[in-house]
């Protein structure tokens, strides 16, 4: 058998001591060994923070993106690579796609991210300023800055791909380094993305490495700064959660736990509807993907009681047509579960369940199991298994025991809110599902379940077409959930990235906020110069440079002709009666008229540097303008994010945010809002420069 070395503090390497076999999850074949003891486990931890962690901690967001998605492309050129050796682990091509390829994909999403909306800096001002005093010489906000710590993420065996990009996508973002501890059972595939990583030459030194084995004492040398993340079993995540050093130097720690997830089929859907259809489908693909290897897995099939001999008869139909096997083979729509301890476990599960309460519809033996392909008869397959609890509200044993492979358990309900009842008895869920098209029975249960879900599927024949389905975690939404399982957080796009940041209130003048924030606020000093600041390019610009506009006296002849030209006739505009009888008294000018009358204030008509106006944020109209009011502008530059050039063909530029006050005679704001332009760069890169 082969040695599966870790990677730690710069070094592949291997431990001395006994090690664990990982046998071949479709033959049964051993092919490595794996051990840690006596590695240097608490020196990689100073390795992580003292190399890999300032190095990231130097780089801005923007560089931080670009690392990511240069890392996804590599992947995504190799992923044939994985692909052979997921095959290893019993899954399909299906199967390794979601892990491999939606493990990269994530990747690809937080570095987009990141570009759109972080900014180019160490430092991420998190929210607008917050004014404490009259005069507005004193004020808040919050900023998030990296921690000098290192990330040490625990995996379970489902994913080893998946399950480490989508906590390393954040992890790298926020500026921290990360140490990975694969499962066992499937580390040989985390350590082959590891390895193309590192042999890339694309990751900082330091800011990934690669425990293959225990972890040892490593929990010991952690510190405040640190972070631990944990998928897998609720108890072995109690009994991390509990360590000693975790909870006397506070350390961050999420946990994805067991989650007995459920799929209600609503009251109004009948066996002609397309959501019948949608609901046995959904369910025998989860009962089914992974061979039932998920966390987000149906494990509760909630119906009608009136449903039930339907639904029976549709599931046992479609499940049948399910072949096992060797996943090379063309026929094989499920494979193998990860090795022989994991099909004892699910058996034992099984047979528990059975002593409680259950009966089983199919499967549960793996005496009449058939299995394609001559290699895998001695593999770790398992039969997909339909279980049925006719009576839910007596035997508990159905919503607390999960047997982590191809099963699930049919139960009845009476009414929609003894189907809320019963999804609420799996005392918290990653994910669940509702398949309805009656949107006032949609509404009543979402809000009567949602405290007790992470994420919720509401599926009609509408959303069918584009929905990603119930089992699927998207990098935009939040993967976690409440009590059973685990109380995490992990995704949920940016806010993902703050889990391993440090939020600080910082209070102090406008302009001390401006110059910690490298980015211009309200009440800060302004920067004015002869040359408009349209006539620069972006590396020309200042932050706070600003630029006060001539005035303009709004006459009645605007107000009509904008109102001819947009269409817009409202009467506080146009009607002088109705206008003297509302709260304005007497007819205002269109909210509208003012932001394109400040932008003919403020515009440089020539041709330069700017190259368009990318958009506009949050407009606020503070005071009505009247007939015969004059109007000015203050335009000021705000910040900055310097684009990349993705090829020396682009038109290297980057995107100034621009803050905008108009203001009356009296000087009263009467509208404030950003808009954001596309200036060009003076000089251009390469992507290979970024990166």
């Amino acid at each position: 058998m082969q040695q599966l070395y870790s990677y730690l503090s710069g070094r592949w390497v291997y431990g001395q001591g006994q090690a664990r076999a990982i046998h071949h999850a479709v033959t049964g074949e051993p092919l490595y060994q794996v051990c840690s003891d006596g590695l240097a486990l608490a020196a990689s931890l100073d390795y992580a923070r003292e190399t890999g962690g300032k190095t990231l901690a130097q780089m801005t967001f923007q560089q931080r993106a670009q690392m990511m998605k240069a890392v996804a492309k590599h992947l995504l050129a190799h992923k044939e690579e994985l692909y052979e050796v997921s095959y290893q682990t019993g899954a399909t091509r299906n199967d390794s796609w979601v892990d491999i390829e939606g493990g990269i994909a994530t990747l690809f999403s937080y570095a987009g991210l990141a570009g759109r909306e972080l900014p180019d800096d160490t430092l991420w001002p998190e929210d607008e300023p917050i004014p404490l005093s009259k005069q507005g010489q004193f004020a808040a906000r919050h900023v998030l800055t990296s921690r000098p710590g290192v990330a040490l993420h625990i995996n379970a065996f489902n994913f080893p791909c998946w399950g480490m990009l989508e906590k390393l996508a954040p992890t790298w973002l926020a500026g921290m380094p990360a140490i990975i501890k694969p499962a066992t059972a499937t580390a040989q595939l985390t350590q082959a993305m590891v390895k193309l990583m590192i042999d890339s030459g694309l990751v900082p030194k330091g800011a990934l490495q690669l425990i293959c084995g225990g972890i040892g004492d490593m929990f010991e040398h952690l510190d405040y700064q640190d972070a631990v993340t944990f998928t897998g079993s609720t108890q072995t995540g109690q009994k991390l959660r509990s360590h000693p050093r975790l909870l006397e130097k506070s350390i961050a720690f999420t946990m994805e736990a067991d989650s007995l997830n459920c799929c209600v089929l609503g009251e109004d859907v009948t066996p002609d509807m397309p959501e019948f259809a949608l609901f046995i489908k959904e369910v025998c693909r989860e009962m089914t993907s992974k061979a039932g290897q998920k966390c987000t897995a149906i494990r509760r099939i909630i119906v009608p009681a009136a449903r039930i001999a339907e639904v029976q008869q549709a599931l046992l139909q479609r499940l049948a047509g399910v072949q096992i096997g060797d996943p090379q083979l063309e026929q094989v729509r499920m494979g193998a579960l990860v090795n022989q301890e994991q099909r004892d476990d699910v058996q034992q599960k099984v047979a528990f369940l059975l002593q409680n309460g259950c009966e089983a519809l199919c499967g549960a033996s793996l005496d009449k199991l058939a299995i394609a392909g001559e290699r895998a008869q001695e593999g770790a397959f398992y039969p997909i298994t339909l279980l049925y609890c006719a009576e839910p509200f007596s035997h508990k044993a159905v919503h607390g025991t999960e047997a982590f492979g191809p099963v699930a358990t049919l139960m009845p309900y009476q009414n929609t809110q003894q189907a809320i009842e019963l999804a609420l008895l799996g005392q918290g869920s990653l994910a669940g599902s509702l398949i309805t098209a009656d949107e006032a029975l949609a509404t009543r249960f979402i809000r009567a379940t949602a405290c007790a879900h992470g994420r919720m599927l509401v599926l009609d024949r509408h959303a069918a077409a584009e929905s990603t389905g119930h089992g699927s975690p998207l990098p935009l939404l939040v993967h976690g959930g409440p009590g059973r399982a685990g109380g995490g957080e992990e995704l949920g796009g940016l806010r993902a990235v703050k889990h391993y940041m440090q939020r600080t209130a910082i209070q102090g003048s406008p302009a001390m906020l401006a110059a910690i924030g490298r980015e211009w606020v309200r009440g800060a000093t302004v920067i004015e110069e002869q040359v408009h600041p349209f006539r620069k390019y972006f590396e020309q610009l200042q932050i706070g440079e600003s630029l006060l506009t001539a005035r303009r006296t709004v006459t009645e002849a605007d107000l009509v002709n904008f109102a001819c030209l947009s269409g817009d006739h409202f009467y506080a505009h146009m009607d002088k009666i109705g206008a003297a009888e509302s709260l304005f008294g007497e007819r205002v000018a269109h909210g509208y008229f003012v932001v394109s009358a400040a932008a003919g204030l403020f515009v440089d008509p020539g041709v330069g540097p700017v190259i368009a106006n990318y958009g506009m944020e949050n407009l606020r109209f503070i005071e009505p303008v009247k007939i015969g009011d004059t109007i000015q502008v203050r335009l000021t530059c705000k910040k900055k994010i310097r684009k990349p050039q993705k090829t020396t063909e682009d038109r290297p530029h980057g995107v100034v945010v621009w803050d905008v006050q108009v203001f009356n005679q009296h000087q009263q704001a009467v509208a404030l809002y950003s808009i954001l332009t596309l200036v060009a760069r003076q000089e251009g890169d390469l992507p290979e420069r970024l990166t």
